[in-house]
């Protein structure tokens, strides 16, 4: 049987069938449904030579047995968009595999949904201790010590006696030392 089919004309590679014309000793190598009216395909199929399957194509006519107001219905732009379709997802993505059901050695999953298995984790910080932590420039892994290095050499950078007397960075000043404050007295720094 076929093996294997080209994209270009429809020749079916490596048939070994003959053309099913009776009379035709020519190789079966194009496929042909046997019903020709109304066929919805995958059905039963036959062989056919070259000069067959063209005959056959020739007398194919899409619109046998219709009506002159089902053929103009069929032939308009907006044929088909009546009928109903399923609805796409709202965030346009496929949701998230449950993390629980995946070993991932190469990261291949994570790569596309890390982001949102990252989010689930619960944070030791609270959201404006979170916003301080970025003010800073710390990860939620710092501790006391890192906490304190950071904030030093922050004040160092802005404050305006290191700045030569500019005074163009106290407001990033101010954040530094609000944020700091803010940390020094939370619970995760205990």
């Amino acid at each position: 049987m076929a093996t294997k089919q080209t994209r270009l004309h429809g020749r079916v590679e490596g048939a070994r069938a003959r053309c099913a014309v009776p009379g035709c000793a020519a190789p079966g190598e194009f496929k042909a449904p046997l019903q020709s009216a109304n066929f919805d395909g995958p059905g039963s199929w036959r062989f056919l030579c070259l000069d067959h399957v063209r005959d056959h194509n020739a007398k194919y006519n899409f619109f046998e047995g219709m009506s002159t107001e089902e053929i103009t219905r069929a032939q308009h732009p907006l044929a088909g968009w009546e009928r109903p379709s399923r609805r796409f997802n709202g965030n346009g993505a496929d949701p998230p595999p449950r993390w629980s059901d995946f070993v991932d050695p190469l990261d291949a999953i994570s790569g596309r949904f890390g982001h949102i298995h990252e989010r689930a984790k619960p944070s030791r910080f609270s959201k404006p201790e979170q916003r301080a932590l970025s003010v800073l420039g710390l990860g939620e892994d710092a501790d006391r010590h890192a906490l304190r290095q950071r904030y030093s050499s922050l004040v160092r950078r802005y404050h305006p006696d290191k700045n030569g007397g500019d005074r163009s960075h106290e407001g990033r000043l101010g954040e530094v030392i609000e944020a700091y404050q803010l940390l020094r007295k939370s619970a995760a720094f205990a």
